[in-house]
């Protein structure tokens, strides 16, 4: 159909996708490999794979209402809606299963202000959120886990065990801000009461402060696919919206 978006025209890709032609063929590849594309019972799918994909990645960086993106692609409302709640939990991340003993990890939550009040609640942005535990590679910055969603008002300290985050790294070291203390996380140094920081306790909070913004720039990076800045989906949606953009992120960082 003329007119419409299609990932056989690379122009399409980038702003749509947020990644390269040749990360996003990779990533069609891989998908291919994992049995994405697969022939199945019922109603075949009326757009090839390298579009279904394209279209859940322009559903999570556009932010678009169902009724204004399925126009762009040719295809109908809920046909849109069923490639989405297909191809997204295709796109997971899978959690790194194995880390090198001198890797170092850095784990912070993120807040995703989320339209299903059934799994969200209202968090210290005063919006209806889910809290997401993210943990990072501190070296390359790459996502190697993210917790499952627990309502926003939950602290990190309860949402590192909670949601998994804790499990998926083991015994790996991790760092993290102050909001985990009795974790056994590595986090500042706290100031004693009517005390001060040593000077090399002022040191190590500098330097832990600077690796931690590691994480931030992360987050800064995986909100510019603006679903996680209002994300409509019910129930897993949040979840698989995450961990999609994680490894859409990691085809970007890694590049």
């Amino acid at each position: 159909m003329a007119g419409v978006i299609t990932a056989s025209e690379p122009s399409w890709i980038g702003p749509f996708a947020g990644l390269g032609p040749r990360d996003f063929q990779k990533l069609v590849t891989m998908l291919r490999r994992e049995g994405a594309d697969v022939v199945r019972w019922g109603r075949p799918w009326g757009l090839p794979l390298e579009d279904r994909v394209l279209l859940v990645a322009a559903y999570w960086r556009t932010n678009l209402t169902l009724r204004q993106l399925a126009p762009l692609f040719g295809v109908s409302k809920s046909a849109a809606s069923r490639i989405i709640g297909h191809v997204g939990p295709l796109l997971a991340l899978k959690p790194r299963r194995r880390f090198r003993r001198d890797t170092v990890l850095i784990v912070d939550g993120t807040l995703v202000p989320t339209r299903d009040h059934t799994i969200a609640e209202q968090s210290k942005n005063y919006r209806y959120s889910t809290n997401h535990q993210v943990v990072i590679d501190a070296h390359t910055r790459l996502v190697v886990a993210v917790g499952k969603p627990l309502p926003g008002n939950r602290n990190d300290c309860k949402a590192w065990e909670e949601s998994g985050a804790k499990a998926a790294v083991g015994r790996t070291t991790t760092i993290a801000d102050g909001g985990y203390p009795g974790t056994g996380l590595v986090i500042p140094h706290r100031r004693p009461r009517g005390g001060e920081l040593t000077e090399w306790q002022a040191e190590h909070n500098r330097e832990h402060k600077q690796v931690r913004a590691r994480v931030e720039h992360v987050f800064a990076r995986m909100k510019t696919w603006k679903i996680l800045r209002d994300c409509r989906l019910k129930g897993d949606g949040v979840h698989h919206a995450m961990l999609g953009i994680a490894r859409l992120h990691n085809l970007l960082q890694a590049a």
